[in-house]
Order: structure tokens, then C-alpha cells, then sequence
């Protein structure tokens, strides 16, 4: 996962220097993100306006006249500007790490300039959102600055360094207002920091004992806000919902993120159902529970690239029905669905690093996906040289039109 922000970046890179537009701003709705008893998710979809397991997808604009989908998702993510707040012109006086933001040039990392230089900064996702919209999409944002935009190397490091600096973390909740501010009254999903709470959790199980600036770094916002890991996800979505409040917000859930790597675990005696516990506990008391959904993620590469096979006939270890039972097991944990992000897109007619089964199984056994609380499939390349919508021979596009065919998955049965 963690070179996918490169794809967004050369995006944002290449949109800069040609002078390039991109996407904007889409309508209402609201609703929590849980439902009563053994149906979570019924009342998020409610609020989206939909009533079946959403399928949605990061690609080209093409991909989207093919086939009806739920969501699209791009990344926020490989710097911010370099002042205290956000530029007012992208065309003078902004940088981000030392470069101009100004069209013409390199460009540089800031997700607020990756656009023609006479746009007024943040118009990438302004434009975004709306073209999801016109597509009658719902425009998800993976928000992924603070690895990149700290410069720290990955890890630990995020946590005990980048989290405790209130310098950067002043820059860093800023950044994270400005997107909430062009998100505005508009539906959008915004998935907040993939990785970084499973490194937390690594580095102490009690998310209220890490020390992060939080409340000194926004006390614009967040003043009441404890100055640790938990506060800072309580901080994170309490301003999504005051200056996004049709948004619908979530933290991310690692399978690796109790040290063990329980996706692919190959051992039929592990304890799945307790480590899905021990995460969903970890990820409440940083307000998970807050929010509308937990995203998660099964591989960040096709299969084929590092051999991470599931059995599709769930007889061996590691295979989907383990994956259901941890995603079942966070998402009761937390009282939240699960939005399954970023699924490889490769398929057995490609060259064998691009192989993989997850769209195949999955645009087939929704009734599954359904069954562990599972609200969404977002399927997406994890970095540059893995299948996307446009490069997997068209089998992703069939999946969905054969699943909306049949008119979908309902939630609740």
C-alpha cells in the first residue's frame, strides 16, 4: 500500500505542470454509519442513498461510462504547503517542500496545486467530487499525508516523531480542514490515514498513552482534544463533521496491525476472531466508533506479485471466509461496516505478476461480503505496474455489469 501514493502524486505532479483541471462538489445526505443488531451498515447506505453492497473503483475516467459503480476513490496524499496555513494562489508564493506550486514547472507535491495555477488551490478534489458526481458517484477521498508530508521514514516513526511534532502536526491538521472545507455541504466517503493506526497500534495497544500534538496543534478545533493517538482520531473526525457534515468518515484497519498478519495467516488454530477484537478495541479508542465505516484492505499487489494467493474454495489457509471472520470480528469490535479498499484488480488472463482472484470471488460472492458487514468493494492498483480498470482485459467491467444485472446485494436479509 504504501507506494500508491506515488500514482497520486505523479497524477498531482503531471496536472501542475501541464496546466491540467481535474474533478467537483456533490450533493447532500447524512445518517450515521451503523445499524441496529446484526445489520451493520444499514442506516450509512440509507444516507447514500443506496441499498445494496456498494462497488466502486479508482481508474481513468473511462472506466466509468462502462459500467454503473457506487464510488470512486483518489488520493490525497504526498505533501503539504510549506507556510502555516493554505496557499491563496497556487500561481505565486506557494511551495510544498521547497518547490513551486506555480504551472510550467516540475510542480511540486501539494494535493491543493495539482491543477492549472489560475485554479484556486484545492479545485483537484473540488473537480473530483463533481465529476463522480455527474457519473452519480460518490467521490471518496483516501486521505494519506502524513508519512510523505513528514518526511519520516515509515513506521514507527509516524507515530512516536511525526504525531508529536506540533509544528507539523499544526500544518498537517490544516491541510486536512482545507480538504474538509472543498468537500463542504457535498456526499463524499473520506478515508483517514490507511497504515497509520495499524503502526500505532504496534507501537503501544493503548492509543490513549501515545503522545501526539493534537489539541496544541488545532485548537481551533480540537482544544478539548486529549494530546494522544486516541485524540487525534476523535480530533480528525469531529472536523469532519463540522466542516464536511454529509461526509461520511472512517478510520483504517490494518490486518497486520496486532503484529500478526492475521490475512495471512496459514494457521487453522489462530485466534482470528480475538485479534479482529483486540484492532476493533484499538481503533474505538481512537473514535472509530465515531465514524461511519472502518476501511480495510485485503492486498496492496495483485497476487501473483508476491505470491499472497487466497483458496477460493476456502478449504486452505489463508482464503476469503479468514478474511470475513476478522472483518467481522472489527466490525463488531467497533459498531461500524467495513468498506473493503483498494482490492487487486488482476485476473488469470493476465501475465502471471498480474494475477489474482479477489474480483473474480468477490463480484460473485457478495452475498458474503454482505454476511461480515461489509458495506463496499473499491477495487484499485496498490502502485504503478498492477492491473487497473483499464489494463485487466475488461474483467473487472464485466463483474460489476453482471452484478448489477441482478440487481445487487442487500444488506440485510
Amino acid at each position: 500500500m504504501r507506494t500508491a501514493h506515488r500514482l497520486a502524486l505523479t497524477l498531482g505532479l503531471s496536472l501542475a505542470a501541464c496546466g491540467g483541471a481535474g474533478v467537483g462538489g456533490a450533493g447532500g445526505g447524512g445518517g450515521g454509519g451503523g445499524g441496529g443488531g446484526q445489520c451493520l451498515g444499514s442506516d450509512l447506505l440509507a444516507s447514500l442513498l443506496r441499498s445494496r453492497v456498494m462497488v466502486g473503483y479508482s481508474g481513468d475516467d473511462s472506466v466509468a461510462a462502462q459500467a454503473s459503480f457506487d464510488l470512486r476513490y483518489v488520493y490525497v496524499a504526498g505533501g503539504i504547503f510549506d507556510g502555516a496555513a493554505p496557499c491563496a494562489s497556487c500561481a505565486s508564493g506557494c511551495t510544498a517542500g521547497g518547490a513551486s506550486c506555480a504551472s510550467g514547472g516540475a510542480g511540486c507535491a501539494w494535493w491543493g496545486c495539482w491543477q492549472w495555477d489560475q485554479d484556486p488551490p484545492g479545485q483537484y478534489a473540488v473537480a473530483f467530487a463533481s465529476k463522480a458526481a455527474a457519473a452519480r458517484e460518490i467521490p471518496m477521498f483516501t486521505y494519506y499525508q502524513l508519512l510523505q508530508a513528514s518526511g519520516v521514514a515509515e513506521g514507527a516513526a509516524e507515530v512516536t516523531t511525526a504525531a508529536r511534532d506540533p509544528a507539523f502536526m499544526a500544518r498537517y491538521l490544516a491541510d486536512w480542514r482545507f480538504l474538509l472545507e472543498k468537500v463542504g455541504a457535498g456526499v463524499a466517503l473520506l478515508h483517514v490515514e490507511p497504515d497509520f493506526w495499524g503502526y500505532a497500534e504496534q507501537a503501544g495497544d493503548d492509543p490513549h498513552a501515545l503522545p501526539a500534538a493534537v489539541a496544541r496543534a488545532n485548537p481551533t478545533d480540537c482544544a478539548a482534544a486529549e494530546d494522544s493517538i486516541a485524540g487525534l482520531g476523535h480530533c480528525m473526525i469531529s472536523m469532519a463533521r463540522k466542516y464536511a457534515p454529509n461526509a461520511k468518515v472512517g478510520l483504517h484497519a490494518s490486518g497486520w496491525g496486532t503484529r500478526y498478519d492475521v490475512l495471512g495467516n496459514k494457521d487453522p488454530s489462530f485466534d482470528v476472531a480475538g485479534q479482529a477484537a483486540k484492532l476493533g478495541a484499538f481503533l474505538k479508542a481512537c473514535g472509530a466508533d465515531g465514524g461511519d465505516f472502518v476501511a480495510a484492505d485485503m492486498s496492496d499487489r495483485d497476487a501473483g506479485t508476491r505470491n499472497n494467493w487466497y483458496d477460493p474454495t476456502n478449504a486452505t489457509l489463508p482464503n476469503f471466509h479468514q478474511a470475513f471472520a476478522w472483518a467481522r470480528g472489527v466490525a463488531e469490535a467497533v459498531g461500524r461496516p467495513v468498506l473493503w479498499w483498494q482490492i487487486p484488480l488482476g485476473n488469470a488472463s493476465l501475465p502471471p505478476a498480474n494475477q489474482d482472484n479477489r474480483v473474480d470471488y468477490l463480484l460473485t460472492h457478495v452475498a458474503e461480503v454482505a454476511a461480515a458487514h461489509g458495506v463496499g468493494l473499491a477495487f484499485g492498483a496498490g502502485a504503478a505496474g498492477q492491473a487497473t480498470p483499464s489494463t485487466d482485459n475488461g474483467n473487472f467491467v464485466a463483474r460489476a455489469r453482471a452484478y448489477d444485472a441482478v440487481g445487487g446485494q442487500s444488506l440485510c436479509q
